[in-house]
């Protein structure tokens, strides 16, 4: 395979390199044994070349082993060739979306176990690197975790050759485009970041943003780790690349920030105490604008995520303003009922309270969130909270009513999002996390 440059940076978002076409004619890989194998009784075959782990429960893990094929790796510039599994390597028989049994799989292409084989003897580490939600919890051997087994234990008999596959089930640090999944395979080499030829190194994979596709989760893996990317299509075919477009790019965001002119502090005291309300929807910001601008000021925080429940919210809020003190309610606060309870009170201690309205689009605080949970920057996460569930992001689009100074309010204020951080930090959050 040729050697391609690092993609750190964003990518074009159409692609006109493609690997030479394979225009040799391809020689069938089913052997005489392998014919002899399917009629074998399953008893008397030999036991199984694959080891299967579970780490931290959800990252499912398989290396196939074979003493009679070692590969003589080096130690340095190890060059990775990564696939992706469903709509990459294999699809199914039955033409539906998800196999309907363990036998329900046919290779992508007749020609992909000689791709694959030949990759090897060339000095390339196969790694399958597949998001596999539907399994769900792995370490509890469930039946959905059993039959993929099954069916990964076929597909890999008949490659034959060493490799390593990682099925990240949870949408968590392991699941693609986060890299989990690629740094658990380097602790398994005993490899560090100089140790991989990222120029030869790529991912073959289905989810590349392109119109119909589900998702551009394999893309979006690949330049975060920075290595080449190639569609099915374009590696196995030798088609040309189809348009590949970012739904929301995280580090277009901060280069389009930078461009902006610098704004003074959005936000000041008016009064000796006030309550300020605050509306937005999760990962929208409001904890980050609270530390930064109005914690050094002297206002005290009350927020659901840390009291548990909107009752002990009032009830502190309650106890803040009669000691004196100036109170922010970090909550979504998302419709008018539930401001009004915020306005109530204030006018009951003779204040008219001010509303931050954080208009920050959906794709951003998703991406927070993820940033938030899985990085391994404190400054991201300084409380520990954990990833929120979709439906704290559903419940507050259904619920959302937007803010108007006629509810109450003294004074409206709209927080743009911006990107505020580090070097260092930008780099992480520039990163897909979605």
């Amino acid at each position: 395979m040729p050697s391609f440059p690092a993609k750190r940076a964003i990518a074009s978002v159409s692609c006109a390199i493609s690997p030479p076409s394979t225009k040799r004619k391809i020689q069938s890989t089913t052997t005489k044994s392998a014919v002899d194998s399917f009629f074998t009784p399953v008893s008397q075959k030999p036991p199984t070349k694959t080891k299967w782990k579970v780490i931290g429960e959800t990252l499912l893990t398989c290396r196939y082993e074979d003493p009679k094929q070692t590969q003589q790796l080096p130690e340095k510039n190890r060059k990775v060739a990564g696939f992706d599994l469903d709509g990459t390597l294999i699809k199914t028989k039955s033409g539906n979306t998800h196999s309907k049994d363990t036998q329900d799989w046919q290779w992508w292409h007749p020609d992909i176990p000689t791709k694959i084989k030949g990759l090897y003897k060339e000095g390339y580490h196969i790694v399958i690197f597949t998001n596999q939600a539907g399994l769900k919890e792995p370490s509890k051997k469930t039946a959905h975790y059993i039959k993929f087994k099954e069916k990964v234990n076929g597909i890999l008999n008949e490659l034959d050759i060493p490799l390593h596959l990682y099925a990240a089930t949870s949408k968590d640090k392991y699941r693609k485009p986060r890299t989990g999944m690629w740094e658990e395979m380097m602790d398994d080499l005993n490899l560090d970041h100089h140790s991989v030829d990222l120029e030869s190194s790529y991912l073959v994979g289905d989810a590349a943003g392109r119109e119909g596709d589900f998702s551009a989760s394999d893309w979006h893996w690949a330049l975060n780790i920075g290595i080449h990317f190639w569609t099915p299509e374009e590696f196995f075919l030798g088609e040309t690349g189809r348009e590949k477009v970012h739904p929301w790019s995280p580090a277009q965001h901060i280069a389009d920030s930078e461009k902006l002119t610098s704004s003074p502090t959005p936000f000041a005291p008016k009064k000796d105490q006030e309550i300020i309300v605050f509306v937005g929807s999760p990962g929208a910001g409001k904890s980050t604008f609270f530390h930064r601008y109005l914690e050094p000021k002297g206002y005290v925080r009350v927020n659901q995520d840390l009291l548990k429940s909107r009752g002990k919210c009032i009830t502190q809020t309650k106890k803040l303003l009669a000691e004196g003190m100036s109170v922010v309610v970090d909550n979504t606060n998302a419709d008018v009922k539930t401001r009004a309870i915020w306005i109530e009170l204030a006018e009951k201690h003779n204040l008219k309270p001010r509303c931050v309205y954080f208009a920050t689009p959906p794709e951003i605080c998703l991406h927070n969130d993820a940033v938030r949970a899985f990085s391994d920057k404190e400054s991201f996460n300084p409380e520990k909270r954990d990833p929120l569930p979709g439906i704290a992001f559903t419940s507050y689009k259904s619920r959302f009513e937007e803010p108007k100074k006629e509810e109450g309010f003294e004074e409206l204020v709209r927080v743009a999002f911006k990107f505020m951080g580090s070097k260092d930090e930008g780099e992480v959050w520039g990163r897909f996390w979605t």
